[in-house]
């Protein structure tokens, strides 16, 4: 799935309590991405290396650097999330519930993910296991989000109108 709609279903679940909830579970829900292909994408904007051609058709996965496929296990795996969502509740004392945002990162990236482009190794680092899902961009998966998501915004901030916090 695309990053901004992580953000958006991540706030939209787990954000619901007040503002600061809300900006957490979309800062949670964007950060598996974040953190896997930000530093990539930084270094190449400074222009330190290359940048893949980008397209209609995702760039060949062997021009993306290993790092950003090591980091991409670590951030879409469900073990490591439920290891950090158990510290963080030891931590808290309570469950860190916009943390949840980041699981629904993982959950939503398996089917929406190819084995053409960062399949999802959502059982690492037990298993490589990945699942050969349909694109996120394809018009079948995005377009349906995007209403989805647009729909269920308005009905939450502009039908039902929520408390200020």
């Amino acid at each position: 799935m695309d990053v901004v709609s992580h953000g958006l279903w991540g706030s939209l679940i787990f954000g619901k309590k007040q503002k600061r909830s809300f900006w957490l579970a979309v800062i949670l829900g964007v950060l598996p991405d974040v953190l896997s292909f930000g530093p990539f994408f930084l270094v190449t904007f400074l222009g330190f290396v290359k940048r893949p051609p980008f397209g209609p058709e995702p760039p060949d996965p062997a021009l993306i650097p290993l790092y950003v496929h090591r980091l991409y296990g670590i951030t879409h795996s469900f073990i490591i999330f439920g290891i950090v969502f158990v510290v963080l509740w030891l931590i808290f004392k309570r469950p860190v519930w916009e943390y949840a945002a980041w699981g629904l990162h993982i959950l939503f990236d398996i089917p929406t993910h190819s084995y053409r482009f960062f399949p999802t190794p959502f059982l690492w680092p037990i298993s490589g296991f990945t699942f050969n899902g349909r694109s996120w961009a394809d018009p079948w998966i995005l377009v349906p989000n995007v209403v989805i998501l647009l729909a269920l915004y308005v009905y939450v901030f502009v039908i039902k109108k929520p408390r200020n916090n």
